[in-house]
């Protein structure tokens, strides 16, 4: 019987077993080669944090910390690639031998709607696909901050949103591309992405710095993907008179040290939150997430973009668990987990 890895507590993994449920007429099943793990977003699942906040009331907009709210459990794992074993018998976009990327957790088979696939060109490398989400986040946030061709930018917290963000604002013409990461081979990695300098918050003022890089101005846009709040003290410091602070990270609870009082109140900066899936849109009718994620996709799919370099070498199923565990230990050793099935 297959397996699947699990989250059942906080901190807590395990392997389940499960079976493939029969095929309804327009679904397809999928025998996965590569997923990967959603660092971000499972890790606080993971250790619990996202559920001290309580169930979201969709019809207020408001966090319920008082009510009951269950997490648990969930599965570990993001997107997959692999082919299609099985179709239904109202499926006629995808055929059995496809290669397809679709949303899933780590484990072997999946069995999904066809609407829910996408066809993947010959020559994609999986990597790239797998980044579909976080490719849909970083476009959103190149969006609400309303970048423009010479625009200069300052991106915080190198995972894998920040280090597709900064392929993209390549593509779009910012200059300079300021990447910010106390870790040096996450800084290497944005050099070689399209990133015109490099900045260690745990070495330099990096709000001066900033300044520094752009004759004094401070950057037209400065987008947050660390959640430290040092970080977003440092954005707010060094980005320019009337620019935009775009808010993309969902961390937990700041503690003090956030001066909305000193540059913050002299710079009149925008402070602008951003999340892909919260709609409408900003630019709603005309945007909504799902062109987002085809515009993603044609990006990465054309190798405008690339998931190269970002996810790490896979490992086999059978140590994920135990590297996914790694991650927590040490969330600055691998960007985006990668697993060969």
């Amino acid at each position: 019987m297959p397996k699947e890895l699990i989250c059942v507590s906080p901190f807590q993994l395990q392997w389940r077993d499960y079976e493939d449920a029969p095929l309804k007429a327009q679904e397809v099943r999928i025998r996965a080669a590569f997923g990967a793990a959603k660092h971000g977003t499972e890790l606080s699942l993971f250790s619990g944090v996202a559920a001290n906040r309580g169930p979201f009331d969709e019809s207020l907009g408001v966090f319920r910390p008082s009510d009951p709210h269950e997490a648990f459990p969930f599965g570990i794992g993001n997107m997959i690639v692999g082919e299609v074993v099985e179709v239904g018998v109202s499926v006629t976009r995808v055929k059995r031998g496809d290669r397809v990327l679709a949303y899933g957790s780590l484990k072997p088979t999946h069995t999904v709607s066809e609407r829910d696939c996408r066809l993947m060109p010959a020559g994609m490398p999986w990597q790239s696909a797998v980044c579909l989400d976080p490719a849909d986040f970083a476009l959103a946030a190149l969006r609400d901050a309303n970048l423009r061709i010479g625009d200069g930018l300052a991106v915080f917290g190198l995972g894998a949103i920040a280090l597709v963000l900064v392929q993209m604002a390549r593509l779009a013409g910012a200059d300079p591309i300021i990447a910010v990461d106390p870790l040096a081979a996450r800084r290497e990695l944005a050099k070689k992405l399209g990133a015109t300098h490099t900045l260690n918050p745990r070495e330099e003022d990096v709000g001066l710095a900033l300044k520094n890089a752009t004759q004094g101005r401070g950057v037209d846009v400065a987008i947050e993907y660390s959640g430290s709040v040092q970080a977003l003290q440092a954005a707010l410091r060094g980005v320019a008179f009337g620019g935009t602070v775009v808010c993309g990270a969902f961390p937990p609870p700041y503690a003090a040290g956030l001066d909305l009082g000193a540059e913050a109140h002299m710079n009149v900066p925008s402070l602008v939150f951003s999340r892909a899936c919260s709609e409408p849109l900003r630019d709603h009718p005309r945007w909504n997430n799902a062109r987002i994620y085809d515009s993603c996709f044609s990006m990465l799919a054309k190798g405008l973009v690339t998931g190269v370099g970002i996810v790490s070498e896979p490992v086999k199923l059978d140590a994920a668990l135990e590297s996914f565990a790694e991650v927590v230990r040490e969330p600055g050793k691998i960007i985006k987990l990668g697993v060969e099935f």
